[in-house]
């Protein structure tokens, strides 16, 4: 009896041994386990987070919020080929006072910050805050949302750049209310010592005079422009952000 257990204990623990032996480890060369590799999709949101820490953004004062719905944008207007520069975002970020430095203007290509500015909102769009926005002619109101940047021409704000709103009904009408990107003297630390807050333009995102030309001839000819703010009606209704 007990030779018979011991030879069915033998034969059970030669069976297990040679399972344990057939089990893929995915350490061998010979395996056949293989790891899955990520999606394009999923490595474009780590690249994203990376170049977002990367260049210190968040202490910049840039809303995580604001580049992460850039971000996501630009992607869909590349895919789309809306863009005929797909190398370079200007974000600005209207859930900031028009006292911190909220315009980024990013290569992503090369992962640099280009330029971080002061940039006006519309007179009728706040005082310190961008709170209020219009696609509306004659509102002197800033407009949110997606745009490409046109091509430049000299008028009475100087070297300006013309800017194309893409999106319906939120701010298409940015050529018509002639919505461009230009310097101006009430954009500046002066102006926000004496009052407390940025000169504010007719709706335009105005700039510092000694950098509106290098940021516009950076920024011109086809780039993406997203004009961010925490807008509930503006994140419910884009459909770029909805895409």
């Amino acid at each position: 009896m007990k030779t018979r257990n011991s030879t069915r204990n033998l034969v059970f623990f030669i069976f297990l041994l040679i399972s344990v032996l057939h089990i893929p480890t995915g350490f061998g060369k010979s395996s056949n386990y293989s790891f899955k590799t990520p999606t394009l999709s999923t490595k474009k949101i780590n690249l994203t987070a990376m170049l977002y820490n990367q260049l210190n953004l968040d202490s910049l004062g840039l809303s995580e919020d604001a580049y992460a719905m850039a971000i996501k944008g630009f992607e869909y207007l590349k895919s789309n080929g809306k863009l005929l520069n797909e190398n370079i975002i200007s974000i600005i970020d209207f859930s900031k006072s028009s006292t911190s430095k909220r315009l980024f203007v990013i290569d992503v290509a090369s992962g640099i910050l280009l330029f971080n500015t002061y940039v006006a909102h519309g007179q009728n769009s706040g005082s310190a805050m961008a709170e209020k926005f219009s696609n509306k002619i004659c509102s002197l109101q800033s407009s949110l949302g997606f745009y490409e940047t046109s091509t430049t021409y000299e008028g009475k704000n100087g070297y300006s750049l013309k800017l194309e709103g893409l999106e319906k009904g939120i701010n298409d009408n940015a050529m018509e209310r002639s919505i461009v990107m230009h310097g101006a003297p009430y954009v500046s630390e002066g102006m926000i010592k004496i009052k407390g807050y940025l000169g504010r333009s007719w709706g335009c995102p105005a700039v510092p005079e000694k950098y509106s030309k290098p940021i516009i001839d950076k920024i011109k000819n086809g780039t993406c422009m997203f004009i961010y703010a925490n807008n509930s009606m503006y994140l419910h209704h884009s459909k770029i952000l909805q895409s």
